[in-house]
């Protein structure tokens, strides 16, 4: 069984306090709120542009958020396979490995 990783805010707070409460007050308690778009168009349009980016350590979280936020598996793989395309097949490859072990992480937890 997987060992539980701490909250990458929690290991970043002491070192950047403000960032963090940023990350808390601002992204996560208003511009991840509004009202505009739904939690799951949310998660959806960041893993977009996390994958097109190549952002894979912020992608593990994302993933995670995305699948919690009602993104299911294929819908996840399949947003990545789109996105070869347009992004480039690297930033694919790299995302859809990041996918793959949340995957299986999150399926140990069940």
């Amino acid at each position: 069984m997987a060992k539980p990783t701490a909250n990458p805010r929690d290991q970043l707070r002491a070192f950047a306090p403000k960032l963090i409460e940023l990350t808390d007050d601002v992204l996560f308690g208003d511009v991840w709120e509004r009202s505009g778009l739904s939690k799951r168009d949310r998660s959806l349009i960041t893993c977009a542009a996390l994958v097109a980016l190549n952002r894979t350590e912020q992608q593990r979280g994302h993933f995670t958020r995305a699948l919690n936020n009602g993104v299911k598996k294929d819908e996840l793989v399949e947003l990545i396979t789109h996105l070869a395309f347009y992004s480039g097949w690297p930033t694919a490859m790299s995302a859809a490995n990041v996918a793959k072990q949340v995957l299986e992480e999150e399926g140990e937890k069940k």
